[in-house]
């Protein structure tokens, strides 16, 4: 962890030039009948989650590059998400990636504890084969045909239900690779069917109070065809399952000009709108840093966000996914965590009267306009005295890179080999 005293000293250099713009923004929110502070105090017990797996560098299918001081395991792992905390005051959880994460519940605990930090959705992982595993996932998990291989993968799930228990954690996050390369290669409705099979007995075992988090994806690593391949089918999945089953919304998993905000809506109106994975994408699943190509896109689903807060039963969970290939993952996570609140602040900023008025009006024109009032608002004093006041930073990319933190852990983390590929 970095040294308070490191980070008030990085404060110190902004702290006046801080406060100026945050009384300026202030009389400016104020002229619009907007109280600074009330969109202060809601960015403020705003958390996004990050996954454990994105402090590692990533990689493509051609080639993986790794950093300098990378994490060796999940106790590596917390050091590192525990930092990005610290800095930002906006990431107070973390989301395990099973088997990779596997280690004893009280060591877990006890580490997440040292660190200042809780556990988010579990993870499970039936699209890799393991060293220790009897059946290989080559061609399918909850939806193989052989039915010894599905059980394989049904127990994965429930034994990470059963460490999440043990860490506090309250949903499970199941993404399955399974779908075919060739047309004809498999039957589409009874590959779903034995999905949905193995997919209810996975439900069945949930404790309570916990959620089931179904995620689509358009492709990759099938290419012809995806078994959970969009919205409307990860939709019928959380209808057959039952009231603990919601989907996952992960930004990167759609078709291009797909509108993903409508999918939310949509989601939500039917009470299955589960979570969010925030990247940002310019091609495919690029799992780019939020916010990094196409900001609006993102303010777009909080506005949806921020309108459905009116039901206090709202409550999805929010958490990153990205790879991180060419930039520091601890400041990329930072970066990203940063313009997850922003998105929301200027959500915030939406006059949401006048915006129902113009859309009932059908005044097009004024409508988008009053989006775009809080899209253009400057809310970062907002989002830095935040941090301030929490004990973060005010600038935490700055305040990281002086503190020397990935210098000095990389002289106790040994530089990992270069030949390996593929998404970390």
């Amino acid at each position: 962890m970095i040294k308070q005293d490191s980070i008030t000293q990085s404060n110190d250099k902004a702290r006046a030039d801080l406060q100026a713009d945050y009384e300026t923004l202030g009389e400016h929110l104020d002229r619009r009948g907007i109280q600074i502070a009330d969109i202060k105090a809601k960015v403020a017990a705003y958390g996004v989650a990050v996954p454990s797996w994105g402090v590692g560098t990533g990689g493509t299918r051609f080639a993986r590059f790794p950093g300098e001081g990378e994490p060796r395991d999940i106790f590596d792992k917390l050091d590192d998400c525990g930092v990005i905390h610290q800095l930002t005051s906006a990431t107070p959880s973390v989301s395990l990636h099973i088997p990779w994460d596997n280690a004893p519940a009280s060591d877990l605990n006890a580490k997440a504890e040292e660190v200042g930090l809780t556990f988010d959705a579990m993870n499970s992982n039936t699209f890799q084969d393991q060293a220790d595993q009897e059946y290989s996932y080559k061609f399918g998990s909850l939806s193989h045909t052989d039915a010894a291989t599905r059980q394989q993968a049904i127990d994965h799930n429930i034994a990470c239900i059963e460490l999440g228990d043990q860490l506090g954690s309250k949903a499970l996050t199941i993404w399955v690779g399974d779908g075919s390369n060739f047309p004809g290669q498999a039957n589409f409705t009874r590959q779903f069917e034995r999905y949905l099979d193995a997919a209810k007995q996975v439900y069945d075992a949930l404790p309570a109070d916990w959620t089931l988090l179904t995620e689509h994806k358009m492709f990759e690593p099938a290419f012809y065809s995806t078994v959970v391949q969009d919205w409307g089918t990860n939709l019928l999945i959380a209808q057959q399952l039952g009231a603990q089953a919601k989907c996952l919304v992960d930004l990167g998993h759609h078709a291009p000009n797909v509108n993903i905000e409508m999918i939310v809506a949509r989601l939500n109106q039917f009470g299955k709108l589960g979570g969010f994975h925030f990247n940002d994408s310019k091609y495919g699943d690029d799992d780019l840093d939020t916010g990094s190509i196409d900001p609006y896109r993102l303010f777009l689903v909080f506005n949806e966000l921020v309108e459905a807060e009116a039901d206090p039963e709202f409550n999805p969970m929010h958490m990153l996914d990205q790879s991180h290939n060419v930039t520091d993952p601890i400041e990329s996570l930072m970066s990203s965590a940063t313009e997850v609140q922003r998105a929301y602040a200027q959500a915030l900023l939406v006059d949401r009267n006048a915006l129902s008025g113009f859309q009932d009006d059908n005044d097009a024109l004024m409508a988008s306009n009053t989006l775009k009032q809080g899209f253009r608002t400057d809310v970062e004093p907002i989002l830095a005295m935040a941090r301030l006041e929490a004990g973060g930073a005010i600038d935490p990319v700055r305040a990281y890179r002086a503190a020397g933190y990935r210098e000095k852990v990389a002289q106790k983390r040994p530089r990992q080999s270069s030949a390996s590929s593929g998404i970390v």
